[in-house]
């Protein structure tokens, strides 16, 4: 494998994702967590219904993780052979990815805290009445589709840029 710096770049960028994505969902599920402990002590059977607002700021993690694996996957680096043939990427082609992976990366990790933010209103709301649990989630989940977006702009453009880079 010809690892060039353009192939340390995007696989630089990959890694950010990934990582952005799994701290903002390790800072929102860990938000929502505190707040579902307090209700789960007062009321055990409020459980179920705060577990799924917990749940939900996860989701940003696997999305940085997926758009880690699958410019991993475009670049070769999962076949040994790097995009580029012998030569490599290089460093435009490289910041080109690198680029491509920011939407997740910044996307992943503000929507993931902002998410743990209405989750945990929304736990407030299960915790004064738990049959307006769906409500809650809805509310958490309006945050999700800023996070959805950011995951397809950085997958089309990964694979965007491979089909120019291929051409």
């Amino acid at each position: 494998m010809n690892l060039t710096m353009g192939a340390l770049l995007a696989i630089l960028g990959g890694v950010i994702a990934a990582i952005m994505g799994g701290v903002g969902s390790a800072i929102g599920v860990g938000t929502v967590g505190q707040a579902a402990a307090g209700v789960v002590s007062e009321d055990p059977s409020k459980f179920g219904k705060v577990l799924i607002l917990q749940i939900l700021p996860g989701t940003q993690g696997l999305y940085g993780f997926l758009v880690a694996f699958l410019l991993l996957v475009q670049i070769g680096v999962m076949s040994g052979d790097i995009v580029g043939g012998e030569t490599g990427l290089t460093v435009s082609q490289g910041l080109m990815y690198f680029a491509a992976c920011m939407p997740m990366a910044i996307g992943g990790l503000v929507s993931a805290m902002y998410q743990g933010k209405a989750a945990v209103a929304g736990v407030g709301i299960v915790a004064k009445k738990p049959e307006e649990s769906g409500k809650a989630i809805i509310f958490a989940a309006m945050v999700e589709t800023y996070a959805v977006l950011a995951l397809l702009i950085s997958i089309l453009s990964i694979f965007s840029i491979t089909s120019i880079i291929t051409a």
